[in-house]
């Protein structure tokens, strides 16, 4: 069926997208060749996920009038071209910088929401499955990449560079080709995304608390997940790729998990053990970093309950607002990204003075917590009964009636 096509396709974009999720193992080797810090390194993982965010606020608005399938395709060719131009990072890291942080950073923002506000109309019923589904391959190709890139560098002697350029070429034909699949339901309409108000979604509590928490849910995720191979000093080269590729294959399966613990569950409870489980490994993150065994396990932890994070807001704002404003509500909601994109570079400055990444992770631990706590007192999803979710207050009869 087309709808499964579609979901194909989707997962297919996602694995391209997700490939900064393994911007930890270019780390040392770029730091090994450009004498840059750790904090400096961090530079083009902290713009994409500045750029990525703020690109979505644009294409969420974008998206209806477009249609999926040219945004798709943009956000490919910038995607791929993004890379192509870190490569030329041997000349000066600031082609890295803004090849991987700005312009890749811009490509994903157009290409990401598509496979989600898309699929979501493909399956409303299953939210939070598909959702996860949908995305389960940003995280789960950051394993393919990792190891992709590990490979091409330790084992052909390839430089981060000329890795930059062969992956930039792979991830521009695969995204653009599978873009071209993309495309909303007969009988979609997006007349009620157009009428939406945006002051008054901003100032929605249930939007403000929803934003706080993936927030620190972001944070969380970028800090281990960037500086992932220094978490423990005694572990060598091959030890942490294989942590950034845990981190990545549990962050996949993590949002598949999350998704159908969403459509089953409380969803303001689901949201709050979420970020619970997270604050714990955080908090408790010394007790497990003396191995390569308790790096092994916190990574896959930590990727899982991140991968939560990318699925149960998209899901919640689906649930809250309707799948057919999905695309514009989940872009001002995934802005949380660009403050949380600042921690790997606070975890980094930090590790580059102390010698230690503790502080940040017990902050964000606390921060969590918080969040968490919000969530409970506001509640902003109670009472919904998920499979048969309408519009609420914010489309109003008129609306429809005047198209």
């Amino acid at each position: 069926m087309k709808r499964y096509r579609i979901l194909a396709a989707a997962v297919v974009m996602q694995m391209c997208l997700g490939a900064t999720y393994a911007w930890s193992v270019f780390v040392l080797p770029l730091k090994q060749i450009t004498a840059i810090l750790q904090s400096t390194a961090q530079l083009p993982f902290s713009l994409f996920y500045f750029a990525f965010p703020a690109t979505m606020i644009v294409t969420g608005t974008l998206l209806p009038k477009i249609g999926p399938r040219r945004c798709a395709v943009v956000g490919g060719l910038l995607f791929g071209g993004g890379w192509m131009l870190a490569a030329m990072g041997r000349f000066h890291f600031a082609f890295t910088i803004l090849g991987i942080g700005l312009m890749a950073g811009i490509g994903v923002g157009f290409a990401y929401i598509v496979p989600i506000a898309t699929c979501v109309r493909w399956f409303p019923r299953q939210k939070g499955l598909v959702t996860g589904v949908a995305v389960a391959g940003f995280g789960g190709g950051a394993a393919l990449v990792s190891h992709a890139a590990g490979s091409l560098m330790e084992t052909l002697g390839m430089s981060p560079f000329a890795t930059f350029e062969l992956l930039g070429i792979i991830f521009l034909m695969l995204i653009a080709l599978a873009g071209a699949v993309m495309e909303n339901p007969p009988d979609s309409s997006v007349v009620v995304q157009q009428r939406l108000p945006v002051t008054g979604v901003l100032r929605d509590r249930a939007f403000v608390f929803l934003y706080l928490a993936m927030f620190a849910g972001l944070a969380a995720g970028f800090a281990v997940n960037a500086n992932m191979k220094e978490l423990y000093a005694g572990t060598g080269v091959q030890a942490g790729v294989k942590a950034v590729a845990a981190f990545a294959l549990a962050n996949a399966a993590g949002r598949i998990s999350w998704g159908w613990f969403f459509d089953r569950g409380r969803s303001t409870a689901i949201l709050q053990v979420n970020l619970l489980l997270q604050a714990a490994l955080l908090l408790l993150h010394g007790f497990l970093l003396r191995s390569e065994t308790g790096l092994m396990a916190f990574a896959a932890l930590a990727g899982f309950n991140y991968g939560g994070i990318l699925v149960l807001y998209a899901s919640a704002a689906a649930e809250k607002w309707g799948s057919e404003q999905l695309s514009r509500i989940y872009g001002w909601l995934f802005s949380a990204n660009i403050p949380a994109a600042a921690s790997p570079i606070i975890a980094g400055v930090a590790f580059d003075r102390l010698g230690s990444f503790s502080p940040v992770l017990w902050g964000i631990g606390g921060l969590m917590v918080c969040g968490a706590i919000a969530l409970g007192i506001c509640r902003p999803l109670k009472n919904r009964k998920k499979s048969n979710f309408k519009l609420n207050h914010y489309v109003t009869p008129g609306h429809l009636k005047a198209n």
